[in-house]
């Protein structure tokens, strides 16, 4: 490989490597995106669970009052 070609490749790699180590501030945490998307799967499935759900949440709340 020309000298050149092989400096060129190796600054440009140093760069690229500079620029992910710099800033995370774009980068959204997990544990956002899993409660975001555990609130997206709830929402969707509540008009079709509902009615369970709530009879489950009242069965539950009934052995614990009484």
């Amino acid at each position: 490989m020309h000298p050149s070609i092989s400096g060129l490749l190796l600054h440009l790699t140093t760069l690229a490597k500079a620029d992910r180590q710099r800033d995370d501030r774009g980068d959204v945490p997990g544990w956002v995106m899993v409660t975001l998307m555990t609130a997206i799967v709830v929402a969707a499935l509540t008009p079709f669970v509902g009615d369970q759900l709530r009879s489950l949440l009242e069965q539950a709340f009934s052995m614990v009052s009484g």
